[in-house]
């Protein structure tokens, strides 16, 4: 399920304010500054630094 784009225009990652990629086919929503991963789940970005996990900033 893709996110609305309008969305993604807005959203930034709430620990660094950096811009963030959504990826689909991972169903992350991947900060494009510090690397957190966030969980999208029913559609819906769970923007909570509890619920991110580290990962590496080339991953797609």
């Amino acid at each position: 399920m893709a996110l609305d784009e309008r969305l993604l225009d807005i959203l930034v990652c709430p620990a660094c304010q950096a811009a963030v990629d959504y990826k689909e086919r991972r169903h992350l929503v991947v900060c494009a500054g510090c690397g957190l991963q966030y969980p999208v789940r029913e559609g819906i970005p769970v923007m909570l630094v509890e619920e991110a996990t580290r990962g590496r900033r080339s991953e797609g």
